[in-house]
């Protein structure tokens, strides 16, 4: 299966063995490896091999193959880790410090500092607040299956 890659990525490089990385998984399709400023020992990065730099732009044939790792990768982290559950997370652009798709698993545990989300709620400031980006997130959805069929 050809992958695109980026030559100055630093996860196309440990896909490639160009750079270390601390192996926990891989396929034809996926690698998992520890990261390197973890949240908490154990904090797992699942990424596809192929360089795609965010959700959006991944092919619709390996959401299965890397979220079924994902999963895999979440239930080993709480074995062996022996924590009280994970905290599986993606982000796009913002916060995110290498531009190739990656899903975090963070084992966790009660009351090991981590409050929720890592940012400040802003909670809607009524009901038609509410309902109006419900119905800005729903037309957005429509157009965007429209333009894919």
């Amino acid at each position: 299966m050809e992958m695109p890659v980026s030559g100055t990525c630093i996860f196309c490089k440990i896909v490639q063995r160009d750079a270390p990385g601390s192996l926990v998984y891989e396929d034809e399709a996926i690698l998992a490896f520890l990261d390197l400023h973890p949240l908490f020992p154990g904090h797992v990065l699942v990424s596809p091999r192929g360089h795609y730099e965010t959700l959006a732009d991944l092919p619709g044939n390996l959401i299965e193959p890397l979220f079924s790792a994902t999963q895999l990768l979440a239930k080993a982290v709480e074995t062996a880790m022996q924590a009280e559950g994970t905290f599986v997370a993606v982000n796009n652009r913002v916060s995110q410090s290498v531009p190739h798709l990656h899903v975090h698993v963070v084992p966790r545990r009660r009351k090991d500092g981590l409050k929720g989300f890592f940012w400040p709620k802003h909670p809607y400031r009524d009901d038609a607040e509410r309902e109006a980006i419900r119905v800005l997130i729903e037309q957005a959805v429509r157009e965007i299956k429209a333009r894919a069929s």
